[in-house]
């Protein structure tokens, strides 16, 4: 008897090892900080029509894409530094995008549903920049900042780079992971087709200044 109650948590432990998280650097997760008062640069409104965020989580048997679109947001830059920034992420766009029809219907509601995002209470995220330092590569950054999902805020940090500065026009580039359950995302999955504990975000970032 107790054989049989083994073999089904042993074969439930095999399958969560086999679970993979999507690829990308995990973001370094702390406590979130103050935020200093920024009042120096020059500000660049956030192009939200040139702008994506695309998210992939990992399952055993798989991953899904899809986007969520940028609401709103800006960055302080000075001689091409940047000092500062905030960003709304409009949770409720929730969009997956390897998916159609029905499949992907009910995809998107799980996903804004409250074993996920509960967007119904949560309908948006936040991510406020709290220090910015440069990278080892040419146009490279570590960009720190505190990022708010369900309530719950955390201050990660990650690696970005400039693909485009003309004065006028910067555009932003990033690739890393976070723990989903660091913000109180901790659905499982099914116990045969177990989620990963992290999901990876790819944000292309454009924004604009438009002298007064």
């Amino acid at each position: 008897m107790k054989k049989m109650v083994l073999i089904p948590a042993l074969a439930l432990l095999l399958v969560s090892s086999c679970v993979n998280n999507p690829n990308g650097e995990k973001a370094d997760t702390k406590d979130s900080v103050a935020v200093g008062n920024v009042t120096d640069g020059v500000s660049f409104v956030v192009d939200t029509a040139q702008s994506e965020l695309v998210w992939t989580g990992a399952k055993v048997t798989g991953q899904h894409t899809g986007t969520i679109d940028i609401k709103d947001g800006f960055l302080l830059l000075k001689d091409s530094l940047i000092l500062g920034g905030t960003f709304n992420i409009d949770l409720t766009t929730i969009h997956t995008t390897d998916l159609e029809g029905e499949a992907k219907n009910k995809l998107d509601a799980h996903l804004k549903g409250s074993d996920f995002f509960d967007v119904e209470k949560y309908p948006t995220a936040n991510f406020q920049i709290t220090a910015v330092e440069k990278g080892k590569l040419h146009q490279a950054f570590k960009i720190s900042g505190n990022l708010t999902i369900k309530g719950i805020t955390k201050n990660i940090t990650f690696e970005a780079h400039v693909v485009e500065n003309t004065g006028h026009v910067i555009k932003l580039g990033a690739d890393f992971n976070i723990v989903r359950g660091d913000w109180g995302i901790n659905y499982e999955g099914k116990a045969d087709d177990l989620i990963a504990k992290e999901i990876n975000f790819k944000i292309a970032l454009s924004a604009i200044h438009t002298p007064n």
